[in-house]
């Protein structure tokens, strides 16, 4: 590895981060209060989508607010105002509301968009860190985010002044997560393939073994004929009904070691006889989460599945969610 300066790098990013903390503190007490509530209440009215915008290191932070408005109930997405300028202005409709980002107020992108923006009649609201710049001064609504001091020891890297737009975003992004009623339901129909959505969209009665594949024995089914069932099935156990489906009992991999153990006679018992009685069982409808908490709490690897007469509908095991993706 080669020799580092003779700096001390760890102070370097410990004042970067005092630095950025600072400023969002700074911003939490001065933000404007009416100026704010107007953004959210503009953006609630909105009929259309939000659509944000900037230039530079502004444009990658008005990605990242597109993406967090968009994933947390409020329909957004990212405009290039330089694309803009050169028809992308069409995507842009009356009932939007445009959110501009421009630290100095004087991007040149930004700013030429701003007479096609007015003449359509889209309210605009500008994140910018001065009140007398042009962008601050032509928009509907201003939300201010002046820095007193950029991490950036040149003062020139966009590095504090970044980081309080980006969380300004976030602010605006959850204020109306909450004005919204927003859910953890509605938020995972936004992210369907990830591991949240997993968890708070997939039932049990999406993961369980039914019919042919549950296995099932009557109380009186000699041991041995129940570990056969057990043992075609795959799931580490073998559930017992009576005549009327109703869940009697469950017998597993683990009660077998342990019968083993014993040292048992296992060829004249019935299954009723070494069984775990009135076993906890779960909805079909209930969450495949919930199934994995009540595992996780219970130290079990799987669960009967019942209706809310106590009627076997099926089961699943840690595999099922595991291969779900639940864990």
């Amino acid at each position: 590895m080669n020799q580092l300066p003779n700096t001390d790098y760890f102070s370097v990013a410990q004042d970067v981060l005092r630095t950025e903390a600072q400023a969002l503190h700074d911003l939490a007490d001065s933000l404007d209060k009416a100026a704010f509530e107007r953004a959210i209440a503009a953006m609630l009215a909105c009929k259309g989508r939000v659509v944000v915008t900037g230039m530079g290191k502004s444009g990658h932070v008005a990605k990242k607010i597109a993406a967090t408005l968009a994933s947390t109930g409020t329909p957004a997405f990212f405009v290039h105002p330089a694309e803009a300028a050169h028809g992308d202005l069409g995507m842009i409709l009356p009932d939007d509301v445009v959110l501009a980002l421009s630290h100095s107020g004087e991007s040149d992108e930004v700013l030429a968009i701003l007479p096609a923006l007015k003449r359509k009649g889209t309210v605009l609201i500008a994140i910018s860190g001065r009140k007398q710049s042009t962008l601050a001064q032509q928009a509907d609504i201003d939300l201010h985010t002046a820095v007193t001091l950029e991490a950036c020891p040149l003062g020139l890297a966009p590095t504090t002044s970044t980081t309080v737009v980006m969380a300004l975003g976030d602010a605006l992004a959850v204020a109306l997560l909450k004005a919204r009623d927003f859910t953890p339901d509605d938020f995972a129909l936004s992210h369907p393939a990830g591991s949240l959505g997993k968890r708070l969209l997939v039932r049990v009665s999406d993961l369980m073994h039914a019919g042919d594949a549950l296995p099932v024995v009557a109380p009186d089914a000699p041991l041995p004929a129940a570990i056969v069932a057990m043992s075609e099935k795959g799931m580490g156990m073998v559930l017992i009904a009576d005549d009327n489906r109703r869940l009697r009992g469950i017998f597993t991999d683990g009660d077998l070691r342990r019968l083993f153990q014993h040292g048992q006679n296992l060829q004249h018992l019935t299954i009723q006889e070494v069984m775990s009685e009135n076993p906890f069982a779960i909805a079909a409808d209930r969450l495949a989460s919930e199934a994995l908490h009540h595992m996780q709490q219970r130290r079990i690897n799987g669960l009967a599945v019942t209706d809310e007469q106590g009627c076997l509908q099926g089961a699943l095991n840690m595999h099922d969610l595991l291969q779900a993706g639940i864990v």
